[in-house]
């Protein structure tokens, strides 16, 4: 049963916000960041991304860009471009995205405090192994700012009562209500004051069998991990974390496509005979190729498309792990045909999120930078919950969620 609870939010003033809002600090890297920022002294990457505030080339990891990022986590507050909510809510995070067919998706997130306990004790489910250097750097960063500058991205099955309560909250004028600049993705945000809807969130949670990290286990590891740290007891405010919890049938999986280098020394023709061994291949044309079900991969190689329809008894059906695509053409091609190793490691191979579309796929092998392309159909939500349930781990590289949460709507104080 999740612990929830409302928290005092800091949040920037509702004229400020566009200014001070942010992509997540982990989509984009020191000079995006510096550049994003640009003049803009209210950017909240001077907080996420500090080492901008150092010249070019400054280590992300220098103790002294931590201080900075905990300096101007204070100035923003000195200054009114964060200002702390005078009593404890809960909070109502709305983005929409507009997919292929035209579409604009909403997805609608409650925002909470989850408790740290819940995470390590498996109430709170992984589906993703975490990088202990990536958990150092944000605990760092926790333990300097004395804050959750960013949330955790949570899901949770289908539950009436909160969808219910979340229809109703939506019909209300949003305290913000903007679009991103650089993707063009809208987002809303309520916030929830009224005593009777914070009892029925918290209530709700607590009917829960589990929430599930759709996005964010380093954070959520690193929350864990400085909250064992501080030792302030089970309702210490230090022993929750900020995340928006999702309805899990309101997400959206993207693909995760591979680009690899070379074929292991094989000839196109003779790539194309070992896939056969497994797949059944079909040549597709010029034109780009989507796989179209679960088991079919598109190929991109010297000019062509080709769908690879995995043949019966190549997966176990009964596997949560072996019947996910990413595992079967991680084991039958990226490692029986091209033994790439371990992927998370490989200069040979290269990942791209569905955002992007297959057309980057064919640009980058067309461009000679890459020797062939893989596109896999996505991973669904169902999948990644139970995998979560088995306790099993989902292969590297298996899910992209879109669109991406916003940083600098709401922050909680560990205080």
């Amino acid at each position: 049963m999740p612990r929830v609870k409302p928290f005092c939010g800091i949040r920037p003033p509702k004229n400020l916000v566009e200014q001070v809002e942010s992509r997540p600090y982990d989509v984009l890297d020191s000079e995006e960041a510096r550049a994003e920022a640009g003049s803009n002294a209210l950017s909240l990457y001077h907080i996420i991304k500090p080492e901008i505030n150092f010249p070019p080339g400054t280590s992300e990891y220098d103790e002294r860009v931590y201080a900075s990022g905990a300096e101007q986590f204070r100035k923003f507050q000195e200054e009114g471009w964060l200002v702390r909510d005078a009593e404890e809510n809960y909070y109502l995070y709305a983005q929409a995205m507009r997919h292929a067919d035209g579409e604009l998706k909403w997805q609608y997130g409650i925002v909470v405090c989850a408790h740290v306990d819940d995470y390590m004790n498996g109430v709170i489910k992984k589906h993703e192994l975490t990088r202990r250097d990536k958990e150092d750097d944000r605990m760092r960063h926790v333990r300097a700012t004395n804050a959750n500058i960013e949330p955790v991205f949570l899901a949770f099955r289908h539950n009436p009562v909160l969808l219910d309560l979340i229809e109703r909250v939506r019909t209300a004028e949003p305290v913000y209500d903007f679009v991103a600049p650089v993707d063009g993705f809208s987002h809303k945000f309520w916030i929830i004051s009224d005593a009777a809807d914070k009892a029925t969130i918290t209530e709700a949670f607590a009917q829960m069998d589990a929430l599930y990290i759709a996005d964010g286990h380093h954070r959520s590891a690193a929350a864990a991990r400085v909250g064992a740290e501080k030792a302030a007891g089970p309702d210490a405010e230090s022993s929750f974390y900020m995340a928006v919890c999702f309805p899990a049938e309101q997400l959206t999986i993207l693909d995760y496509n591979r680009v690899v280098k070379d074929l292991n020394g094989l000839t196109a023709e003779e790539f194309l005979a070992r896939l056969a061994e497994n797949f059944d291949v079909v040549n597709r044309g010029a034109a780009v190729y989507h796989p179209a079900h679960p088991h079919q991969f598109a190929l991109y190689l010297e000019g062509e498309w080709y769908s690879l329809d995995a043949k019966p008894g190549t997966f176990d059906p009964t596997d949560p792990i072996g019947v996910l695509d990413v595992d079967i053409s991680s084991r039958l091609i990226l490692q029986d045909i091209l033994a790439l190793g371990d992927l998370r490691s490989s200069q040979r191979i290269d990942f791209v999120g569905g955002l992007r579309g297959l057309e980057e796929l064919q640009r980058r092998v067309d461009s000679g930078e890459m020797r062939a392309a893989l596109a896999l159909y996505p991973v669904s939500m169902e999948q990644v919950m139970n995998i979560a349930d088995t306790g099993n781990i989902m292969p590297p590289k298996a899910t992209w969620f879109e669109p991406k949460l916003r940083s600098g709507l709401v922050i909680h104080s560990l205080d």
